[in-house]
């Protein structure tokens, strides 16, 4: 970690250096990890949760807009300035956006568990072979509409 902060140049997509139990075998039994996240110009976090811990996420560089939905569905948004904080509670849904079109934005996120666990929520529901049917009467679309996101999210060779 020590020479990824002062090399941070503008990555060309989203990019999180992890700091968990799998990266630092110290942090076992420690209840604690972190990740540093980097944003491009319009870069963004996809929606997500952490099913064993609250993220605790400290800007660094540039702006951003954050939000959470809580169980109830309200959706929680906050747009943050260099030195503001966030939490995102344990398990709920959650994005980061860098909305900047010409400028990077870098945060810390803290972890209260040394393996906090991500759930990419677009990758989770489209890339995992749940039945296009399903999909499509879960989201009140047609199956055409679900084989489109699925191809926005495959990967590119």
């Amino acid at each position: 970690m020590r020479g990824l902060v002062a090399n941070s140049t503008n990555p060309p997509n989203f990019k999180v250096t992890k700091a968990t139990m799998a990266e630092f075998p110290a942090l076992n039994g420690q209840s604690v990890s972190m990740a540093f996240l980097q944003f491009p110009a319009g870069g963004v976090n996809p929606p997500h949760i952490h099913p064993r811990s609250a993220e605790l996420l400290f800007l660094v560089e540039g702006c951003m807009e954050v939000g959470f939905v809580d169980t109830a569905n309200k959706l929680y948004t906050q747009t943050l300035q260099v030195g503001d904080m966030f939490v995102f509670p344990k398990g709920l849904v959650h994005y980061q956006y860098n909305a900047d079109v010409s400028e990077q934005a870098t945060a810390i996120s803290a972890f209260g568990s040394a393996n906090a666990g991500a759930v990419p929520t677009p990758v989770t529901l489209f890339a995992t072979g749940i039945d296009d049917e399903i999909l499509a009467k879960s989201f009140k679309t047609d199956v055409a509409t679900i084989q489109k996101i699925k191809a926005g999210l495959a990967v590119k060779p």
